[in-house]
């Protein structure tokens, strides 16, 4: 694969904040790729950006595509992308940290370029001499959010939780898509019926904003989940809320140290036939996440229990946490990490090991449709994305024309 040109630009994510688009052009076409961004970030994941700001990132980003252009690489399995991550490596420690979002753009650019040059679609390129098969894959619906999220002004409320699911249960990607669009316009009524002050308004991943209670929104999404038959989960992003030993909830104003926050997801499990339970615990609570596992399954409660700021796609934060048997689940962020073959490496840990995989958008997303591909390529369990909005919408609907090729 010949590289004609490369080159790094700025643009800007839905959110309108500075990213990074990365451009590839080879005899067989152009290629672009884009870095989303994250609002509620892990503690531990890779710094997005270098040291020395976004601009001098994006400086970075053009001095290595400089040195690419006008050479030729030979990839031709999924695993030949390790030689082209060496360089990058290599250039990494002979300059600086380029940052994540800068690897990956890189990355997913050169990855479509290679995909290409093998005749071959993204995800079917990740597969290998796999059979070729399409992998069974189910959206996790951002419907209703709080949490840092949803904005607010002063003297309104939110939920404390950022993120209130739809999980549909189908053979079929296609009619799971379409289920929890109308699951989300049926919710959209009972918030409104609820709050009698409610005017329509999103927050940054396009779920519905309310100033409702964890409780009374999960009351809402439940009614939504019963009338169209689907599983329902929330994603905590706990650490946003605990200071010092304790969690804050701001719209009730109480205030919960660990055991009762663990009683209290406990409880939630329960009342609610929760499937789905997104950082439960703040990211440094290990031995928090293992006390819940073992106390659910104590109780004969069975949930999915995932890990995001606890293990931030790293592989040794995610090894620690199946080790200690803290989840049974866990988000897969490839700008979190930046480097593909190092996702790869905790995938094939997590399958090994049993631990179901979502793949994740963020809340600062671009119009680049790969992660539909690496959630197809790398065989997850599920996607996780808001439900409406543009940015969101092109993920799903490429994992749609993927299903029906």
């Amino acid at each position: 694969m010949f590289i004609k040109e490369a080159r790094a630009r700025e643009i800007k994510n839905s959110r309108g904040e500075k990213t990074i688009e990365v451009y590839i052009e080879t005899p067989n076409g152009k290629f672009i790729a884009s870095a989303p961004s994250g609002k509620s970030k892990g503690k531990y994941e890779t710094p997005a950006w270098s040291i020395r700001g976004f601009d001098w990132s994006i400086k970075l980003a053009n001095e290595f595509l400089f040195k690419i252009r006008n050479k030729n690489f030979q990839i031709l399995k999924f695993s030949d992308f390790e030689n082209f991550e060496r360089l990058l490596k290599a250039f990494e420690n002979s300059y600086e940290k380029i940052g994540a979002n800068v690897s990956y753009a890189i990355e997913t650019a050169f990855l479509k370029a290679a995909s290409k040059d093998n005749n071959k679609e993204v995800w079917e390129f990740i597969k290998g001499n796999r059979k070729i098969k399409i992998p069974k894959i189910m959206p996790v619906g951002n419907c209703i959010g709080g949490g840092l999220h949803s904005k607010i002004e002063k003297g309104e409320k939110r939920p404390d939780f950022q993120e209130f699911l739809l999980i549909p249960k189908e053979d079929i990607f296609k009619k799971a898509f379409n289920k929890n669009l109308n699951a989300y316009e049926h919710a959209k009524k009972l918030i409104k019926k609820a709050e009698k002050k409610w005017t329509i308004d999103i927050n940054d991943e396009n779920a519905i904003k309310t100033s409702l209670t964890n409780e009374e929104t999960l009351e809402i999404l439940k009614q939504t989940a019963d009338k169209f038959d689907l599983r329902i989960g929330i994603d905590l992003a706990s650490s946003s809320f605990y200071r010092q030993g304790y969690y804050e909830y701001k719209n009730k104003e109480i205030m919960r140290n660990a055991l009762e926050q663990e009683e209290n997801i406990l409880f939630l499990i329960e009342k609610f036939d929760l499937f789905y339970v997104e950082d439960p615990l703040q990211e440094e609570d290990f031995s928090g996440f293992s006390s819940l596992m073992k106390e659910m399954k104590k109780k004969k409660l069975s949930a999915m229990i995932v890990g995001d700021d606890l293990t931030v796609t790293n592989f040794e934060r995610t090894k620690k946490a199946v080790e200690k048997n803290c989840i049974n689940a866990m988000i897969i962020k490839p700008n979190q990490n930046g480097y593909l073959m190092e996702v790869a490496r905790i995938i094939e840990y997590c399958k090994e090991k049993k631990i179901k995989i979502i793949f994740s958008h963020r809340s600062g997303e671009t119009m680049d449709d790969a992660l539909g591909d690496y959630a197809m390529g790398f065989e997850a369990d599920f996607v996780k994305t808001g439900i409406l909005g543009k940015e969101r919408l092109i993920k799903l609907k490429r994992i749609i024309d993927i299903e029906g090729s």
